[in-house]
């Protein structure tokens, strides 16, 4: 408030008496506006294109996480955190869900418009999940990067009968 009064009276003074009263109220709305375009900026909107759409498929659930090409979270979404509990939680229509209000979020805020897949797991919901995604944005690429053993764990000892 001290900021505003200085410069009120500094006006009033330079205009020397004619027509103070009005030109003083400018200067405090022109003062006051200035203070909230500097507390009040506009927050930048980034705008991503390409996405990557990484689907984790267990047998329990499904995550779905959407980042950018760096690999940045957009958003993401879980069968269990869009209300399916138990085994309804391991369905290939939670993973629907799942994929559609994640896809849905990063359509709105971000603009997405094509898509890479990245398909991990063996759950029931990851190809439910794959043909959602035809609905939202333009696929260029689905691959699996689920994990091969190459000659894993050590098999149990032979059963004798």
């Amino acid at each position: 408030m001290t900021d505003i009064g200085l410069e009120t009276n500094e006006l009033n003074t330079d205009q020397s008496g004619e027509g103070s009263s009005s030109g003083s109220m400018d200067s405090v709305a022109e003062a006051v506006k200035a203070k909230a375009a500097v507390k009040g900026r506009k927050k930048f909107k980034r705008h991503v294109t390409d996405i990557i759409i990484n689907i984790f498929a267990s047998f329990n659930n499904t995550v779905i996480t959407i980042t950018d090409t760096k690999g940045n979270t957009l958003s993401w979404a879980t069968a269990g955190g869009c209300g399916f509990r138990g085994s309804r939680k391991s369905t290939p229509f939670a993973g629907q869900v799942a994929t559609a209000k994640a896809l849905q979020k990063a359509k709105d805020l971000y603009g997405a418009e094509t898509a890479e897949i990245k398909v991990f797991g063996p759950g029931p919901g990851r190809d439910a999940s794959v043909r959602v995604i035809r609905d939202y944005v333009m696929v260029t690429m689905i691959s699996d990067v689920t994990g091969i053993p190459h000659n894993g764990c050590r098999p149990e000892k032979q059963r004798r009968v």
